[in-house]
């Protein structure tokens, strides 16, 4: 089980400078994979949780790959309908080239509805438009001239170049927990990315149904790969009231094996929730003071491992 962190690049303590610091401090860790997340217009829904600024994942990436030789760089996730699939597969190929194949693809439906009308795009569709473009998409990376015709998008004889260096594509993680997004993950995913679960819900309800969905699809079961909130408190809290990764030393590390238990490949640490100082530059210390706490105590972590 390899474990990530996502990258603290949006709020009042974000900045190039600390971008590359926590990067870095993952690496020093030797943790696995970085990643960043998606919006592309800050509309009052947006900001309501993300405070200003927001760097754009796909420059932060490339950015990250030349100041970087090993960490895997990922997307928590990009909002498929925001990019034309002629232009994401371009940006995803080019990340993965500059990254020397080091990019993991997460991909959502996307939440924000005051940000699709401010792109003209239709909320209502997003899901059948994120499985329409990932369909596309598909064929972009995988033919050397590509045609497609689908209900959101049609072209013909484009061609992509340079392709992404892993084939036939980079890792697709796909995010969301309705039984649409399990049966998306089925379909185009080689990842399920869940955000924030419980371990009795994933237990008992989530990987049932999708091993059920994968059954009927006749396809694969998807990685189990979790988006945790990292929160260490010197008390235990409630297990009824907590999510994965909240909580004493001694629960999160429970947590994380019992999502060992299930097979998870990896798992991303989110800090977002570590404190109430989460959207300030402080956060920074305190994040780095829980991970190390996590990576010494509760993470195991094979430095050898680390490509």
């Amino acid at each position: 089980m390899k474990f990530g962190l996502k990258l603290h690049h949006s709020g009042p303590g974000a900045s190039p400078a600390h971008m590359l610091r926590w990067t870095r401090f993952a690496e020093t860790l030797g943790l696995h994979l970085i990643m960043t997340a998606d919006h592309a217009g800050l509309t009052p829904d947006v900001l309501a949780q993300y405070p200003d600024p927001y760097y754009e994942p796909f420059t932060n990436m490339a950015w990250l790959a030349a100041k970087t030789q090993a960490i895997e760089l990922g997307t928590t996730v990009i909002v498929v309908p925001y990019r034309h699939p002629i232009h994401l597969a371009h940006l995803t190929a080019n990340v993965d080239q500059l990254s020397r194949g080091r990019l993991i693809f997460g991909v959502g439906v996307g939440w924000a509805k005051q940000e699709f009308e401010a792109l003209g795009l239709p909320y209502a569709q997003r899901g059948a438009m994120t499985d329409d473009y990932l369909a596309a998409l598909h064929i972009l990376w995988t033919h050397d001239v590509a045609t497609y015709e689908g209900p959101y998008v049609a072209f013909r004889d484009v061609k992509i170049s340079p392709k992404p260096v892993q084939q036939p594509h980079p890792p697709i993680w796909v995010g969301g927990s309705s039984e649409a997004a399990l049966r998306r993950a089925v379909r185009f995913g080689d990842g399920w990315h869940p955000i924030g679960p419980r371990l009795a819900w994933l237990k008992q309800e989530a990987l049932p149904k999708l091993q059920r969905i994968a059954d009927t699809e006749g396809k694969p079961m998807p990685d189990l790969c979790p988006r945790i909130w990292c929160r260490l408190t010197e008390t235990p809290l409630p297990e009824d009231e907590r999510t994965m990764g909240e909580g004493t030393l001694d629960q999160i590390r429970r947590d994380l094996d019992a999502l060992q238990e299930l097979g998870a490949s990896y798992v991303l640490l989110d800090t977002k929730r570590n404190s109430p100082t989460a959207l300030s530059s402080q956060h920074h210390e305190e994040s780095w003071r829980t991970l190390a706490i996590l990576a010494e105590k509760a993470i195991d972590l094979d430095h050898e491992t680390v490509r």
